[in-house]
């Protein structure tokens, strides 16, 4: 049965503006969206209603006249309306891999160990400094070539990817001259080429990158151990999130800063700042940023805001764990690269909204929900809760905690707020109970 517009009105207004050349293939797009929204850990036969729509799924996919490109267009489009709203805005970008072992994918590549077969995403993730995803602003996807009998490999260098993307992102802010732009970037976005193109354009958007090399300065001097031996000026305390292999504790770092030009044939002038945790626990490793920006940092105030929006950078990696853990599109069992790159322009986008749920929910628990779900969906959540439905639409955080305990989210004290897998666990739930609502609504005869 087909999901009822309003249970997916979200899609059609993300989508408003797509363009793939004929109205069939646009409404078949936004039709796979849905499902796969609908049912994010399902495969795609799982996620499409029958036979004949899962054939027509991979139909589309395999079209050779549609582009991956165009299929994101309208949401780079709505997610540069989005930015265009707010004074400031972090553009977060990062590679993943995406491992496709045991699949037969043509064209597909080498990962990091030469043995293992998938490809790599790279991506720009635009959200506020107050951690709310906006959308992805720019994507790259491609696969590596195998090494030669000289260990050499083709193709284009990675690198180059990072400084498209500040390339991208530089054109946007020309285009959003009341937004400031500030790419973010974690290690392997320290390359000296990114600051130099940075510097030629004019820095029209601003770059805050971790540093990974100790580059030497005049005489006998290097970079980080003249910004660690400078004077503390401030200290900055906060809750790191916990991982698989470790809880979530409190840090205290102690904050220093250099404003330094680099020699030789760089001549970039930036600011380094390193956060340095003190009185970490026996036995764990201290939490040690050092962070290069073109940014002057003038007080301590302007240090602790420049450590905020590096550990924003969170937050494509929450994008990427929803795609990969959510949508599950390790596993797609698609035959072809163009295939599997046009089932993550859609997931991509999936994956964004569950992420800005899930953000949302925690900074603006107090909002409509209404304003982020149908009628239907807050139905079905009551209904599977088992709760009468409330005289007025409940608040985004109360459905949100509705929906992640059908994931099995407990709601204990300890347990804080709900994350990524029981939220999309449950919004699989809730969309069975929407069509099921549907079906009574229309007078399906349902007796056996």
């Amino acid at each position: 049965m087909k999901i009822r517009d309003d249970a997916g009105a979200w899609v059609d207004e993300e989508f408003e503006t797509l363009d793939l050349g004929d109205p069939r293939r646009d409404r078949r797009a936004k039709e796979l969206v849905k499902r796969f929204a609908s049912r994010p850990t399902a495969s795609i036969p799982g996620a499409c209603e029958g036979w004949a729509e899962t054939i027509a799924a991979y139909r589309f996919l395999g079209n050779e006249h549609i582009d991956w490109r165009d299929m994101m267009q309208p949401h780079w489009d709505r997610t540069t309306a989005r930015m265009g709203q707010l004074p400031v805005v972090l553009c977060i970008a990062d590679t993943t891999e995406l491992n496709f072992n045991g699949q037969d994918i043509e064209g597909a590549g080498p990962l990091s160990y030469e043995a293992q077969v998938g490809m790599y995403l790279h991506a720009t993730y635009a959200v506020t400094p107050d951690r709310e995803p906006l959308g992805v602003m720019n994507a790259w996807m491609w696969a590596r070539e195998p090494r030669d009998a000289n260990g050499r490999r083709g193709g284009v260098k990675e690198s180059v990817r990072w400084i498209e993307s500040y390339e991208i992102v530089a054109d946007q802010a020309r285009a959003l001259p009341d937004t400031r732009l500030v790419y973010v970037a974690d290690r392997e976005g320290d390359i000296a080429a990114l600051m130099q193109r940075a510097q030629e354009l004019g820095e029209p958007a601003d770059w805050l990158i971790r540093s990974q090399h100790n580059r030497a300065l005049k005489g006998e001097a290097s970079l980080w151990e003249t910004v660690h031996a400078s004077e503390v000026l401030g200290h900055i305390s906060f809750v790191l999130p916990g991982r698989s292999d470790q809880k979530a504790r409190e840090v205290r770092q102690e904050l220093r800063s250099q404003r330094v030009t680099l020699p030789g044939r760089a001549g970039v002038t930036l600011t380094c700042v390193e956060a340095y945790e003190v009185d970490a626990p026996a036995g764990v490793k201290p939490v040690i940023w050092r962070l290069v920006t073109n940014r002057e940092a003038g007080d301590v105030h302007a240090i602790i805001e420049l450590v905020d929006w590096y550990r924003a950078r969170w937050e494509i990696e929450m994008f990427f764990n929803v795609l990969k853990n959510a949508c599950r599109v390790e596993a797609l069992q698609l035959s072809q690269m163009e295939r599997v790159e046009k089932a993550l322009a859609l997931y991509m986008v999936v994956s964004w909204r569950i992420a800005r749920l899930i953000r949302v929910g925690r900074t603006c628990p107090e909002l409509d929900a209404s304003l982020f779900f149908a009628a239907d969906e807050i139905h079905g959540a009551h209904v599977l809760c088992k709760k009468a439905r409330p005289k007025k639409p409940p608040t985004l955080n109360q459905m949100i905690r509705m929906i992640a305990s059908l994931g099995g989210f407990l709601g204990r004290k300890s347990d804080g707020e709900p994350g990524a897998k029981t939220l999309w666990i449950g919004i699989q739930r809730v969309m069975d109970a929407v069509i099921t609502i549907q079906i009574l609504r229309d007078g399906y005869d349902t007796s056996v």
